[in-house]
């Protein structure tokens, strides 16, 4: 499957109705462990999720204060990725209730409450297949929210010239890309930013509001070499307030922003719509560039001489 229509599946992917039996009144707290395309799975559900504390790991080792009393998932595509490994070990030893998700690999060989989820793809083209287990289990939407995503989803893969344009543009003026996002899509624009690394293999960055205006809105003016930056500021804010900052950031900075609306009616939609739009904006630039979006050797490199 090359990696275009690997793109196509995610219309397919917010329909996987995997859950795990887990009753959250029974935890404390969640510790969700993953690494890469992995790891953005927790971040991006921690920020959906506020009924009970959720601690996202992206290292070796998790909190001190996790015990029986935590749920542990860890997230890992391959099933071998060698920090959320060593998290499970620690989350075995403190007695927390886990589970998991995988495609395979030493997590999906563990005793535990493991969900398996098609092999074949980018850990990164796989975010839907991990992200929707956690939904399922402790966020749960409709049927008809499902439908409509994927209908939604199914529309941008038809018509994604306008992020085809602006990847031309962004391209031809080697420009590096800022994703500015707002809640609850501020780590969906540090997805556009990992998608922009891995896709496109082009540094970028990305910040949100209201926290940039205590500290990135002062460079925004006259720092150096501003021209190479391509402000991008995804979704619409329902704050007025952030509404107000984001045209006053502009305004007294001389900032042009480049906006990219959200789509649909439910925070789900607009959630996956803006995804799959960063998903297309790097893939096409990808192809300006004349770079694999497929080609992660670097990365491979690094995990065989570390021998993981």
């Amino acid at each position: 499957m090359d990696f275009l229509e690997e793109l196509k599946t995610l219309k397919e992917q917010v329909l996987f109705r995997e859950r795990f039996t887990i009753d959250p009144e029974k935890y404390d707290n969640i510790v969700i462990s993953g690494m890469g395309g992995s790891g953005i799975v927790g971040n991006i559900f921690s920020e959906l999720y506020t009924k009970k504390p959720v601690i996202v790991v992206s290292d070796y080792d998790i909190p001190e204060f996790a015990n029986d009393r935590t749920l542990f998932i860890g997230i890992s595509y391959s099933g071998n990725t060698e920090e959320t490994l060593s998290t499970l070990k620690q989350a075995e030893e403190a007695g927390c209730h886990i589970v998991g998700i995988t495609s395979g690999g030493k997590l999906s060989k563990t005793n535990h409450g493991i969900i398996k989820i098609p092999r074949g793809l980018q850990p990164r083209s796989s975010l839907g297949y991990m992200l929707m287990p956690l939904i399922n289990s402790l966020l749960p939407v409709s049927d008809e929210e499902r439908i409509s995503t994927s209908q939604l989803l199914a529309k941008i893969d038809s018509d994604n010239a306008q992020l085809k344009t602006l990847a031309e543009e962004i391209g031809r003026k080697q420009q590096i890309p800022v994703v500015l996002g707002f809640s609850p899509f501020k780590w969906v624009a540090y997805r556009w930013k990992t998608q922009f690394n891995e896709n496109s293999k082009i540094l970028a960055f990305s910040n949100f509001f209201p926290e940039l205006n205590h500290n990135e809105t002062m460079p925004y003016k006259g720092t150096y070499r501003k021209d190479i930056f391509r402000f991008i500021v995804i979704g619409n804010p329902d704050n007025e307030q952030i509404k107000k900052r984001i045209e006053i950031t502009g305004n007294i900075t001389g900032t042009g922003f480049t906006y990219l609306p959200d789509e649909g009616q439910s925070t789900f939609e607009k959630l996956f719509a803006l995804i799959h739009k960063g998903d297309y904006l790097t893939y096409h630039l990808a192809h300006y560039l004349n770079v694999d979006p497929t080609d992660v050797s670097l990365i491979e490199e690094l995990k065989r001489k570390l021998g993981s």
